[in-house]
């Protein structure tokens, strides 16, 4: 079946991150690429997570450390290595996952904001139409707390990294890569225990006083995806949006 077509995605609207390494060069391939879909899963586990706080002295501002310690699985994580070497000899040669990855990082906080606000409207060019359509079902059944827990500002976004990768074609020979991001990320809206069981929580007192702060640890799955046919805008679009016990 025929992926599809994507939507072409306002640059002016996104990040700036993500805006940089929309480059309108691209390099079509010497010959068709054949369909390749890697699996859609990361085997990866947060071991350890640690956050704490602390004042200044006369109550000035807050710094926080974030430890996360991972175990990614060795075969996904050379896959992908060698798929970021075919993105950037077959299709992009100033293709660099560091400099998409940060500004994934943008994007996931911009759009899981505008998500929070409801405002599915402003998704448009950033997100698949059909996906929108899909979101904004999903959402209408959250309770407000929920919709609070979607929002993920980037102080409060304590890991990211990059899941599978698929490089693939259509029926009509029109090619695509896929990225799928994961993002780990503190809310500390009120969310009833038992509707998210498995999240890690935190309970931290700032300046050490008062009553301690309640924070939740919850997890996030965007897939960017842009197609690499000749002549097409050299735009990514995000595909898939996931937030563990909120948004599947």
């Amino acid at each position: 079946m025929a992926l599809p077509m994507l939507r072409g995605c306002n640059c002016s609207r996104l990040p700036s991150v993500l805006s940089r390494f929309l480059k309108p060069e691209h390099v079509v391939l010497p010959r068709p690429i054949k369909t390749t879909r890697l699996a859609p899963t990361l085997s990866f586990g947060v071991v350890s997570t640690v956050r704490t706080y602390c004042s200044d002295r006369g109550g000035g501002k807050q710094n926080q450390k974030v430890v996360v310690l991972g175990i990614p699985n060795p075969l996904i994580w050379f896959r992908t290595r060698l798929y970021y070497f075919l993105i950037r000899v077959y299709l992009d040669k100033e293709f660099k996952i560091e400099e998409f990855t940060e500004g994934s990082k943008q994007a996931f906080s911009h759009v899981s904001r505008l998500l929070s606000g409801s405002q599915f409207e402003a998704l448009e060019g950033l997100v698949a139409k059909d996906l929108i359509a899909k979101l904004e079902e999903k959402c209408a059944l959250l309770p407000p707390s929920h919709l609070q827990a979607l929002s993920a500002d980037p102080e409060d976004l304590v890991y990211t990294t990059p899941g599978d990768v698929g490089i693939y074609d259509d029926d009509d020979g029109r090619k695509f890569v896929s990225i799928l991001m994961r993002y780990w990320y503190l809310t500390s809206a009120r969310l009833p225990e038992e509707s998210l069981e498995g999240t890690r929580i935190f309970q931290v007192a700032i300046g050490g006083e008062g009553e301690p702060e309640t924070k939740r640890l919850l997890t996030a799955n965007y897939e960017f995806q842009r197609e690499f046919t000749k002549g097409v805008l050299p735009d990514w679009t995000i595909t898939r949006i996931e937030h563990s016990k909120l948004l599947d």
